[in-house]
């Protein structure tokens, strides 16, 4: 905290920047649980696969989703860790210079934890650079809202499931805003998708990998020989399923549901469920069906990448496989991309272990960058252990970056005229060497720790640049200041780093950490006040233990 405070200024109330570039509006629809008719403008294409027969999206080609412009072709390989082959492949997409993208999304029945983070922070970084390499990106993320943990939650509160839900799609979006993660193409919901899903179901059954018992639909993995080719799990291996008990009805204890009754065997209701009419009687889906069905209406049963955490390798991605593949034989994603755990004394964090802590009570003592940062620090393949250690580092690294640059904005802000277009080999070399690190070490499966690294030359060339004897009298200096602070400023973009406001942010960064240490203003000017007196007085001994304190 010594670094934060060392710049210390007189604070002033200030509240996190709105990001307001990546603000936009949230359709909140209303819920139904007895119109199953009810269906989005969403035309599938559940069966042509071919890149002339994209699916449509309320109405716009995948070709137009992110504007009118004709993407150039990448400017740089890229290789990525597939999940499905176990080792790192060269990215080459199914539509030259187009990309389609799903991420599995939250479950919203409360406030997202720092695991969270982590998964969309990772994926936010792959989206950038795709598009950074020139790539047209459709990035799908969706929202389950249709959940037993979401009926159970709303019990205890008493309230309809679905309205719970939608408040905490709301707060995931504003945490999201926070971290800077790029809002994605398209945020679908399970309450919204039902037709698709029993479409797919349907199409599942009449297959024959599907059975029916009472109202309930399961998928037969018996039925499916590659079940398993994900994970690499034996079928005998598998369990029945991680958010369910077993159930005596079915084949195969490893069977799943994609249809789940909302009426008891002695035909009554339960209880504060949400359902939705279908050829099995009323009921709701399964966890794992809303995802193939969901990806399949936005992107067609072959897409490029499917990504989320590692803890979803199995069941649910390799249950994904099976339901998408037992729909359509022509269903494949290329690469498979998962990210490491967040662990805490080496556990896993997660709600049900109550080790988690979530991504709003991080963010009350640090900056959001400072947190994004952090988790940007370990490759995202790795586990990350949460530290308040790592996370004061993170704070203390990111103020230094933004008081390098924006001291750069000061100076170059007075000297805006009159700068010469070239500037001297030793800082073309910094740069040079820089891009290079932060290309190579980006496609190199988004190798940020090596980025981050890579910061400290350019970052200290400035710095003696500014204000060391010997810098200030270099040629051409504030010509290569400007092509330093540009550089960097251009890779913090990629890497979903740059803030709105140099001041504000460093501004929020010294608040933050005062309230860390539990100090005010007024009792920082105190303390400094005394050191200036305790020098003036040749009291070393107490100034050196005011300046330790200032420090810690």
């Amino acid at each position: 905290m010594g670094t934060l405070l060392k710049g210390y200024k007189p604070l002033f109330s200030i509240r996190f920047s709105s990001f307001p570039n990546l603000l936009r509006s949230v359709q909140l629809r209303t819920h139904s649980f007895n119109n199953p008719k009810r269906r989005n403008p969403i035309r599938r294409c559940f069966s042509s696969l071919s890149s002339s027969s994209q699916p449509l999206i309320n109405g716009t080609t995948l070709d137009k989703m992110d504007g009118n412009r004709q993407p150039g072709s990448p400017s740089s390989e890229l290789w990525l860790h597939n999940t499905m082959s176990k080792k790192k492949e060269l990215f080459r997409p199914k539509v030259e210079g187009k990309v389609g993208m799903y991420v599995c999304g939250v479950t919203a029945y409360d406030l997202s934890h720092i695991g969270h983070a982590r998964v969309y922070v990772t994926f936010d970084v792959l989206y950038r650079y795709l598009k950074h390499l020139g790539y047209e990106v459709c990035y799908v993320r969706n929202f389950t809202d249709v959940d037993d943990k979401i009926i159970a939650r709303a019990k205890e509160l008493a309230e309809d499931p679905i309205s719970l839900s939608r408040r905490y799609c709301d707060e995931f979006i504003q945490d999201m805003v926070h971290l800077q993660c790029l809002p994605p193409s398209v945020e679908p919901r399970v309450s919204d998708h039902m037709p698709h899903i029993i479409d797919m179901i349907k199409q599942i059954v009449d297959n024959g990998y599907a059975y029916r018992v009472e109202g309930d639909v399961f998928f037969s993995v018996e039925n499916f020989p590659e079940y398993g080719q994900l994970s690499g799990r034996k079928l005998e291996d598998n369990r029945a399923g991680e958010r369910v008990a077993v159930d005596s009805r079915k084949r195969n204890p490893a069977d799943f549901a994609l249809w789940k009754a909302s009426f008891m065997r002695n035909n009554s209701a339960k209880e504060g469920e949400p359902f939705w009419e279908s050829p099995w009687g009323p009921g709701r889906p399964g966890w794992h069906i809303e995802c193939s069905a969901m990806s399949a209406a936005y992107l067609g049963y072959s897409f490029d990448i499917h990504g989320g955490g590692m803890d979803l390798v199995f069941p649910h991605h390799e249950n994904e496989i099976a339901q998408s593949c037992a729909a359509c034989k022509q269903s494949n994603v290329s690469y498979w991309i998962h990210n490491g755990f967040v662990t805490v004394d080496s556990e896993k964090m997660s709600k049900s272990l109550g080790n988690f802590f979530t991504i709003r009570e991080v963010m009350d003592l640090y900056h959001p960058l400072a947190l994004r940062l952090f988790l940007m620090g370990t490759h995202y393949r790795s586990p990350i252990n949460y530290s308040d250690v790592l996370l004061e580092s993170a704070s203390e690294r990111i103020f230094y970056i933004y008081q390098t640059l924006h001291d750069c904005e000061n100076v170059l802000s007075q000297h805006d005229k009159g700068l010469q277009e070239s500037i001297p080999p030793e800082t073309l070399n910094v740069i040079n060497k820089f891009h290079n690190d932060f290309s190579t070490s980006m496609s190199d499966d988004l190798h940020t720790p090596v980025v981050l690294a890579a910061l400290s030359d350019p970052l200290k060339t400035i710095n003696d640049l500014l204000h060391t004897r010997k810098g200030k009298k270099q040629a051409m200096r504030l010509e290569s200041v400007a092509a330093l602070e540009k550089i960097i400023r251009n890779v913090l973009s990629v890497l979903g780093l740059m803030p709105t406001s140099y001041s504000e942010a460093l501004q929020q960064l010294r608040e933050m950490a005062l309230k860390r240490a539990k100090l005010t203003e007024d009792k920082i000017l105190q303390k400094i006040e005394e050191r200036s007196e305790a020098r003036k007085n040749k009291d070393y001994e107490k100034s050196d233990a005011i300046r330790k304190d200032l420090a810690v």
